[in-house]
């Protein structure tokens, strides 16, 4: 009888971790918990009730788990970061490397930024080129500059 409590508490304590994080990861060992707990009943041994809830689990866990992640998140829109870089932005905060601050929006977005150079200051307005990523800052490179050395008649127009 306390070989089903056990099992009983280990259900539930899988199913209430589960609803807080939803991140399908213990409602595996749920699963591997409730089969122990009909071993438990039938009066199988301890060994085999703990035997059965790692096979079930695991098994539910490398087979299961893949196509459920698949199934609930298909609504979720997928990023890659990764192709931020070699797009350009615009520069809406100044970028200051010293003090740490600086914004820029690409795609309608607005990103922390810092210049691939750390002394250089980069103005609000200027177009950048995103060349790496930071943890979710975007470092990028004035290109503003290079546009204007390339075409001094635009710089004249202005």
């Amino acid at each position: 009888m306390k070989e089903i409590i056990f099992w009983l508490i280990l259900l539930i304590i899988c199913i209430g971790v589960e609803l807080i994080t939803m991140g399908l990861t213990t409602i595996w060992f749920a699963g591997g918990a409730l089969a122990a707990i009909f071993m438990a009943v039938i009066g199988a041994p301890i060994w085999l009730q703990a035997t059965i809830f790692i096979v079930v689990s695991l098994v539910l866990l490398f087979f299961t788990r893949p196509i459920a992640v698949k199934y609930f998140n298909k609504d979720r829109v997928k990023t890659n970061v990764e192709s931020m870089v070699g797009r350009q932005a615009i520069v809406i905060s100044e970028i200051d490397n010293l003090q740490g601050i600086g914004q820029v929006t690409v795609g309608g977005q607005e990103w922390s930024a810092r210049s691939a150079e750390d002394r250089v200051k980069i103005a609000v307005g200027a177009v950048v080129m995103v060349v790496a990523i930071n943890g979710v800052k975007l470092i990028v490179r004035d290109i503003s500059r290079e546009q204007l050395l390339q075409n001094p008649t635009q710089a004249d127009a202005k």
